[in-house]
């Protein structure tokens, strides 16, 4: 039964003296979600299960908080975590483009590095004093010393045998050589020429063997030096272990325990003592050539880069990477120029995301990660491989190989939080395989939240802790109650409030502003109103231009009186963030020709498919209606009059089937009231979206022309509960110069309409006589009568 709305249907007020605090500044701060058990459960599961895949995907409308909630949520959790190790990249001494990753307890890595940084410098100032004492002199000089006696006492016996042979040594610029000199003096070229041909071949004879013999000596000589060198080097070796060993030693006792570190060290000794003649080069402080490495660039080699540095931190980390481009996420190499060309080493590897939530918790924005080149590819790997590999995005897709870097890769423990839309979310599910295996856990945000006196109380401490958080005053009982109506508004549900909290935080700082420009020391309700009112001025220029053109008539439509075939639906318009019901003349028109419903606007590609399938559920009712024993006779077009735009949804079904049904009876219909709602093959009346805007819309254009009482809106009686309506418009219902009427059928809308009952059909069949359907009815059975007639002529 059609029946007319009480003023306390249309709007659930929340009352102030049911809220048990005077100020939000009474109550504790809000600690966690605001309801969201599904969303709850799903991270605390998610949180748990410590195995590979189970990432979380959160998905829910926009502004419902997800982001800053799974904050707060997993850096509580981390808390009671243990905090992470440190990660670093030295020097590989074996094999210098592979740099070395060590692991270290959290704090650690900074550590190693000062104590390396101190070793250097111990070492820079102690192997000078060792190479420049008397010892080390002493033992070096004993090695010259020596060498030169063999090399002397070698050159004497070959000098001695050379004589015994009619020779003597003699120096040439080409090195050390014999010459004949049967007197003890060289022969001269002449006098050698000058002998008989025997004599010089027997000398010839003798010279040649002596130059073999003098070449085995050099030799002998030779391998001397080297034995000086390799002793002198020794002797370096032995003098350096001597200052270093104690200062390594020192360090491994140190890092006790650190097997990784205990290896690098072992490297890092013998480094150390092969270097240990440049160390002493390096205190006569000349420079090398400009294009040359400097005599110091040796040192690089034992720093340590720090990658991820946890001093001071507690529990495991929460990382939130804003800008995920493949190199913040899995680090990058960094490249100096040296003469024009670009060199790197370990020390300018650098860390990503993925480096510093390791062994904790990275949250990252889905669509941010999508569309960054490379991004979701290198997390997937990443994730897969439970590794991360620091390289360059294209590094597998270059035609010439370049050398560079190629870190070990650092083990990866991470759980990664990824924040989408449900749409992103279900695209991905659908599209990519490795998805499923890698984001097990779904968290859910659900838009709404149960309007109950405990949500309404957590509604309070929510606004409480937004205005200790941004330093804003504090808010009356009527100022949170008047932002329980507006959440209750957004989700348009009277039994519902909005979870959508990052819109609820925006009226709550906009409201503190006009409360401070009032110099109200509290928020009350009025400023909540009024920064509502504010907020919709500011977006409301496309609905006055609509509203002014229904007021100079350029806009056709009728608010009192009667008409044929003729009805006012009101369809919703978006302009951003604003939305606004614009009432629309729908028209029918009834005529003899080819049996079937003319969609105007579908014809002229203005109606998207669902408004198309509304209008075909017209001829769906009126063939169940009226044409059980007779064909349907029925010829008729319906557009909406003005309507530029296109047209999508069935909401305005119901509309088009009244005015039909008038355009056929013949019967007039009332002016002054609009209608929503579709409507099915039954004939019963469905609710629809958009409620609250499409009364307001409508409720403007009359109050424009003047409310003298008769005008309203029939909505379908599943939509009560959606009524939030504006308080300018509960007031004029309260006064009874507006009306609301909810309507379950076809039927009780034709009597408000129309004045008349509809009729039902009585045990003989037919309808009551001058009831609606019945003038319907007889109107199809002439139409039939002439199409028979017509066929017949």
């Amino acid at each position: 039964m059609a029946r007319r709305l009480k003023v306390e249907e249309v709007r659930a007020v929340c009352e102030p003296p049911t809220l048990p605090f005077r100020s939000t500044a009474e109550l504790p701060p809000l600690d966690g979600m605001i309801g969201q058990d599904r969303a709850v459960s799903a991270t605390s599961f998610g949180i748990g299960m410590r195995r590979a895949g189970y990432n979380l995907f959160v998905l829910g409308p926009a502004a419902t908080g997800k982001t800053t909630t799974m904050r707060r949520v997993l850096t509580r959790t981390a808390q009671e975590e243990p905090t992470p190790p440190d990660y670093c990249y030295v020097h590989n001494f074996a094999d210098p483009y592979r740099p070395t990753a060590l692991e270290l307890p959290a704090g650690r890595g900074r550590e190693l590095r000062e104590e390396m940084a101190r070793l250097v410098d111990d070492v820079r100032a102690r192997l000078p004093r060792v190479f420049e004492g008397e010892e080390f002199e002493r033992h070096k000089a004993q090695i010259m010393e020596d060498i030169a006696r063999r090399q002397q006492t070698e050159m004497e016996r070959f000098e001695e045998a050379a004589r015994a042979d009619g020779f003597a040594v003699i120096r040439t610029p080409r090195g050390m050589a014999v010459a004949p000199a049967p007197q003890g003096e060289p022969l001269t070229p002449e006098v050698f020429a000058a002998l008989p041909k025997a004599a010089r071949e027997a000398i010839q004879a003798r010279e040649s063997a002596l130059e073999e013999r003098l070449e085995a000596s050099l030799r002998q000589i030779r391998q001397l030096e080297r034995e000086a060198h390799l002793a002198h080097e020794k002797l370096l070796a032995e003098a350096a272990a001597a200052a270093i060993r104690p200062l390594i030693r020192e360090l491994r006792e140190r890092f006790a325990g650190q097997v990784p570190v205990g290896r690098y060290l072992d490297q890092v000794e013998e480094d150390l003592i092969a270097h240990a003649e440049e160390f002493r080069r390096l205190e006569d402080g000349k420079g090398g050539l400009p294009f040359l490495p400097p005599p110091g660039a040796f040192l690089e080699a034992y720093r340590v880069n720090v990658l991820v540095d946890r001093s001071g931190e507690r529990g495991a980390p929460v990382a939130l990477e804003q800008n995920p481009t493949h190199g913040n996420l899995l680090g990058r190499i960094e490249h100096r120029v040296h003469f024009g060309t670009l060199v790197t080493d370990f020390t300018l590897i650098k860390a990503g995301a993925l480096h510093r939530a390791n062994g904790g918790y990275l949250i990252l924005e889905a669509k941010d990660v999508l569309r960054t080149f490379m991004a979701w590819e290198a997390l997937k790997k990443a994730l897969k491989s439970g590794s991360i590999r620091i390289e360059e995005p294209l590094e597998e897709y270059r035609l010439i190989s370049a050398v560079s870097l190629a870190p070990e890769p650092i083990p990866l423990s991470v759980k990664v939080v990824l924040i989408g839309s449900p749409l992103l979310y279900y695209l991905l599910y659908t599209l990519d395989e490795d998805f499923r295996e890698l984001f097990k856990v779904k968290v859910d945000f659900d838009e709404s939240l149960p309007r109950t006196p405990e949500f309404e109380l957590l509604y309070a401490r929510f606004i409480g802790s937004a205005c200790r958080e941004d330093a804003l005053p504090p808010f009356s009982a009527d100022g949170v109650a008047k932002l329980v109506e507006h959440g209750s508004r957004l989700v348009a549900h009277q039994g519902r409030l909005t979870s959508r909290l990052g819109e609820l935080l925006d009226l709550i700082r906009e409201s503190a502003f006009w409360a401070g420009e009032r110099r109200h020391p509290l928020v009350q309700g009025e400023d909540v109103s009024h920064a509502v009112e504010q907020k919709t001025y500011r977006a409301n220029l496309i609905e006055e231009r609509i509203g002014r053109m229904f007021a100079e008539g350029t806009l056709l439509i009728a608010t009192e009186g009667e008409a044929v075939g003729q009805v006012n639906g009101i369809s919703v318009l978006a302009s951003g963030d604003h939305a606004f019901g614009r009432p629309s003349r729908i028209t029918a028109r009834t005529f003899a020709g080819e049996p079937g419903v003319l969609d105007i606007e579908r014809e002229a590609k203005l109606g998207g498919p669902v408004h198309s399938k509304g209008v075909l559920i017209l001829t769906g009712f009126l063939a169940g209606r009226y044409a059980r024993e007779r064909p349907l006779a029925l010829s008729a077009s319906i557009t909406f009059e003005q309507q530029y735009e296109e047209i999508e949804g069935d909401s305005a079904s119901s509309a088009e089937l009244y005015a039909l049904l008038s355009s056929l009876s013949g019967i007039a219909l009332a002016q002054g009231l609009a209608v929503t709602g579709s409507v099915n093959q039954r004939g019963e009346i469905q609710a629809v979206g958009g409620i609250n805007e499409k009364i307001e819309g409508f409720f403007d254009v009359c109050r424009a022309r003047g409310l003298p009482g008769r005008q309203g809106v029939l909505i379908p009686e599943a939509n009560v509960r959606h009524l939030m309506l504006r308080e300018d418009v509960v007031q004029a219902i309260r006064e009874e110069r507006f009306h609301i009427h909810a309507v379950s059928t076809v039927d009780e809308g034709i009597a408000l309409l129309s004045g008349r009952e509809a009729g039902e059909r009585g045990p003989d069949g037919q309808f009551p006589e001058a009831s609606f359907n019945r003038a319907v009815e007889e109107a199809l059975a002439a139409n039939l009568g002439r199409l028979k007639e017509l066929q017949r002529s």
